[in-house]
């Protein structure tokens, strides 16, 4: 079976030139992670994606890879903006009937070279794997494992990359009621913090804010020993970020938690919620600045977006979030919440 690996281009539009090509593309990429998820609720629409596609501040190489014209596979290349960034991120996947042939080796060497031909140092990447029993891949951390039977496992295993962390993808089933765990972390966390919570674009006044929170979002989240490229926002970003994702099939929830006594926003949390009321609704950044944590600030956050979440966009069916599997503070948060595991994620690392 013979088969081809090309760089598709990224439409600008869905109904214009290569937008045929890129629905066929999301088609096969949900297709992939519904079976490797085990969920077919966190499935993105066409639309949602191209957006995403054409942020400048997240610039993205698709190869794809055919057979008798089909679209069976494909790799993603997400090159960071940085200034002397060293590292990317990559993925390569085939649909489970056209694997053992060679294709998703070809498709990851297409995005390597692509990588190196950039200058970049570090490839990154990571893979979802279904818990199962038979023996494990420990992660270095000290922290959650994979099956070594997982066929992305054996997959980055062969072609040279070492796992760096395992992620936990969590599960939250709706309806929840937030209202009365509002409250009661509202005054655990005392009188010193106050939450926020409102849909769509960040409010001019809180720009400069949020911009400092996406910031240490890069660098303070648990990234174990991997290659991390601190991320430089300002207000233009965080404004570029609300004009694309309103673009998208999505609605932004954004949560916030103000210090009293310098007025200064200390805990974020964000919540992507599609229009189309089959599909979960997907965690997205939730951070408490290191100088602020052990106020119960993240259930506090997290608590005030899902209350928005039933108030004002109710009829989901759940929330889907990922979280390192050694960030025990938020994982605590979540499993009080109510969140469950469903998959696990191994992230993984090679010199280029």
């Amino acid at each position: 079976m013979s088969f081809t690996i090309d760089r598709m281009p990224i439409p600008d539009t869905l109904d214009g030139p290569g937008g045929a090509d890129f629905v066929e593309m999301v088609a096969v990429r949900n297709e992939i992670e519904a079976e490797t998820s085990g969920l077919a609720e966190i499935s993105p629409t066409p639309q949602d994606l191209l957006p995403r596609w054409q942020d400048p501040y997240s610039p993205q190489v698709m190869y794809v890879a055919r057979v008798d014209g089909r679209i069976v596979g494909r790799a993603v290349l997400t090159l960071f903006i940085e200034e002397g960034a060293r590292g990317v991120h990559l993925r390569a996947e085939v649909l489970e009937e056209f694997r053992g042939r060679g294709i998703g080796t070809a498709l990851l060497e297409a995005a390597e070279d692509h990588a190196r031909a950039a200058g970049r140092a570090v490839l990154g990447g990571d893979s979802m794997a279904l818990p199962t029993d038979g023996p494990q891949l420990d992660s270095p951390t000290g922290f959650g494992s994979v099956p070594r039977d997982n066929p992305g496992v054996r997959f980055a295993l062969k072609h040279g990359y070492s796992l760096g962390q395992i992620g936990r993808g969590s599960r939250l089933a709706l309806p929840f009621d937030a209202a009365g765990a509002l409250g009661a972390a509202a005054a655990a966390s005392g009188p010193e913090y106050r939450a926020e919570a409102w849909t769509g674009a960040i409010p001019d006044d809180r720009l400069d804010d949020l911009a400092r929170l996406h910031s240490r979002m890069s660098t303070d989240a648990p990234s174990a020993d991997l290659e991390i490229t601190p991320e430089v926002w300002d207000a233009d970003r965080v404004r570029a970020l609300d004009e694309m994702r309103a673009k998208t099939d999505t609605v932004m929830l954004t949560s916030v938690v103000e210090h009293g006594a310098s007025g200064r926003l200390v805990a974020f949390s964000e919540l992507s919620v599609p229009r189309d009321s089959e599909l979960a609704v997907h965690q997205q950044d939730t951070l408490v600045l290191t100088e602020h944590r052990g106020h119960k600030l993240g259930m506090l956050a997290k608590l005030a977006n899902l209350d928005l979440l039933e108030r004002e966009h109710a009829g989901h069916s759940s929330v889907i979030t990922f979280n390192a599997e050694e960030n025990r503070p938020m994982l605590d948060v979540n499993e009080a919440i109510g969140f469950v595991p469903f998959v696990y994620e191994a992230v993984w690392e090679k010199p280029a």
